[in-house]
């Protein structure tokens, strides 16, 4: 999840990270992991394992993905990702489910 502030309400964290927060902590499916401080978007992140960077020139904050342990992604199943083909088509990652794919990311920065 991608913001230009951690003061985000609960409902915009549930909306970006898939966990909602209720009065026993932040939930997904069965799993609820309590906020014995309450709700803060970067005290629930910390609490579920989540990076958060802040970008060097400031104005953005990305939420990384939960690693309820700290040693590993939660889910190795990538989100949807539309992005264009060599011929400009719209390619989807999600029809590559279930096959082994590896995602090389470059920036010119």
């Amino acid at each position: 999840m991608i913001t230009t502030t951690s003061e985000i309400s609960a409902e915009e964290f549930a909306a970006g990270t898939g966990w909602e927060i209720k009065p026993e902590g932040a939930c997904k499916g069965e799993v609820c992991v309590p906020l014995p401080d309450g709700y803060s978007a970067t005290h629930a992140a910390d609490r579920l394992g989540m990076a958060v960077v802040e970008s060097e020139t400031g104005g953005l904050l990305a939420f990384g993905p939960e690693s309820l342990n700290g040693r590993a992604l939660v889910t190795a199943k990538a989100p949807e990702v539309v992005l264009p083909d060599l011929d400009g088509r719209e390619f989807h990652l999600s029809s590559l489910r279930g096959k082994k794919v590896v995602v090389v990311a470059w920036a010119p920065y």
